[in-house]
């Protein structure tokens, strides 16, 4: 069942986070060069909400595999939050103003923390600290 589970939640991951922080990266040169941000936000709000089944995937493999209290996972876990609420709570809606107002100001900045977040959590996904699979 771990495999089932890991294997999901590493698809998920691909299908949903890697379409937003495309679309999220490139969304501040297109509404400052007339290309199509009102597709690239469309984008990050559908698969900001087909993201939520990332972590879903992600708690049932730690679930499986006993590993909910380790460390790596804890610190994941936190990370994870916190990248939704920077999507949330400043890049969806920063977009959404930037959209009216065609002002960018701080956007990327948000968007780089969002995925700097998730680089670190794929980072510790692989190396997982501590771990004893030896991998």
């Amino acid at each position: 069942m771990s495999k089932l589970f890991l294997s999901l939640h590493v698809l998920a991951a691909i299908i949903a986070i890697g379409p937003v922080t495309v679309a999220a990266s490139a969304f501040p040169k297109a509404v400052t060069n007339d290309g199509n941000p009102e597709l690239l936000h469309r984008i990050c709000r559908v698969y900001a909400l087909v993201g939520i089944s990332v972590p879903v995937f992600g708690f049932a493999t730690a679930g499986v595999m006993g590993v909910t209290s380790h460390p790596w996972v804890i610190v994941s876990i936190a990370l994870t939050t916190a990248a939704a609420f920077v999507l949330a709570l400043k890049v969806i809606p920063g977009q959404e103003k930037a959209l009216r107002t065609k002002d960018v100001k701080h956007l990327a900045m948000y968007t780089g923390v969002f995925n700097l977040l998730w680089a670190t959590v794929t980072v510790l996904m692989i190396l997982r600290p501590g771990s004893t699979t030896g991998a």
